[in-house]
């Protein structure tokens, strides 16, 4: 929109059927201040929105850039960006009664049932944004789909397969007794130091089931600030600093819970084995943050192989699915072992990444995502 003089958001017509613990407005305006975009009343053209549907938030920041033109959902306008006062009334007034528009308006149509797709680089990926009526029957359909929305496309197997029906239900519980991600945050990291113990004392299962609680909030925080529109550069510190430190922690505290077990690593194997983790862990970091400087897109979303990587690269929940592996077979000390020797695998197949994206560069190839 660097071109495109900016609309300010209004919300039509009164809807007082909740989501996520807010009116229909309060979301919309929610979203029009994440995106930079004035509310309310205002000079110049205008972005109005029908509070009788609930959207996904990428849709508002599209509709932003595409002056003198109609989001029409089964023919009855949703979001409509307009430059004069005489349209504006036109489509406020077909959007209060859920009529179409009237003929003559000299507004493009943009059909959401034809099917197109808007890729979200925030959450790795590409895919048709959710819009449905917003009624006390449509709630439980459109915060599923609030829900699904917020997920990230490209992340770790776990996240992407097994978490999502149990953070939902932890998400709505939240949203419904009022918890902000913050707090969401805060249980997490009391979690997280407490499987840190647990592991530090051999007490493998009982850190495993703290770690899994801990896990599972790590979805929930982020995605209640998603579906609640509260997400604030505080909250994705506290969050995203928590997540970059603790995973060696839980390694080390690993290896000294052999002890307790009888089945502790000779002094040599424990240095090489935790200089392999931290290195490794540290390096792919570094590696990611270089792809990100050089080519504007994160690594794991360059190609199709680098997103299905990404589901098993060694990052902490695919390492402690192998820890998890490892304690059904009686060996934690294999366990750690296998994180070790995962890493640098993955180091390497980083490392490669890298390589090669700046190979591609050099001989005169755009690097850019698959997904866009």
């Amino acid at each position: 929109m660097a071109d495109i003089e900016k609309p300010v958001v209004a919300a039509i017509g009164e809807n007082p059927t909740p989501i996520w613990g807010m009116s229909s407005a309060e979301r919309i305006r929610r979203i029009a201040s994440k995106q930079g975009l004035e509310y309310g009343e205002g000079a110049g053209p205008r972005l109005l929105v029908d509070t009788g549907f609930a959207f996904d938030p990428p849709l508002l920041r599209h509709m932003a850039g595409q002056p003198g033109s109609a989001l029409l959902y089964e023919g009855r306008p949703v979001m409509a960006h307009v430059a004069e006062p005489e349209q504006a009334e036109h489509v406020a007034e077909a959007m209060r009664t859920g009529a179409r528009l009237p003929p003559g308006l000299a507004l493009e149509d943009i059909h959401y049932r034809e099917g197109f797709t808007l890729y979200n680089e925030e959450l790795r990926k590409r895919e048709q944004p959710f819009l449905l009526p917003l009624t006390p029957q449509t709630v439980p359909q459109v915060e599923r789909a609030s829900y699904l929305g917020a997920y990230k496309g490209v992340t770790d197997l776990l996240t992407k397969y097994l978490w999502p029906e149990w953070a939902l239900v932890l998400t709505r519980l939240a949203a419904r007794i009022g918890m902000t991600p913050n707090m969401v945050t805060g249980v997490g990291a009391v979690l997280c130091v407490l499987s840190f113990w647990l592991f530090w004392h051999g007490r493998y299962w009982e850190g495993l089931a703290t770690g899994l609680a801990f896990m599972v909030l790590d979805t929930v925080d982020g995605k209640l600030a998603r579906c609640t529109i509260t997400s604030s550069k505080l909250g994705n510190i506290f969050d995203h600093g928590i997540d970059l430190v603790h995973p060696p922690f839980w390694y080390w505290a690993w290896m000294e819970g052999l002890r307790h077990v009888g089945l502790p690593l000779t002094n040599s194997e424990f240095a090489w084995v935790m200089g392999v983790i931290l290195a490794g862990y540290v390096i792919q970091r570094l590696i990611e943050g270089a792809f990100i400087a050089a080519f504007k897109i994160h690594p794991h979303v360059w190609r199709r192989f680098d997103s299905r990587f990404r589901l098993i690269t060694a990052r902490r929940n695919p390492n402690m699915l192998i820890l998890f592996v490892s304690m059904l077979a009686g060996r934690p000390d294999y366990g750690i072992v296998a994180v070790a020797w995962w890493t640098a695998i993955s180091l390497v197949v980083h490392l490669s990444q890298l390589g090669q994206a700046l190979l591609q560069r050099s001989r005169g190839r755009q690097i850019t995502s698959w997904l866009a």
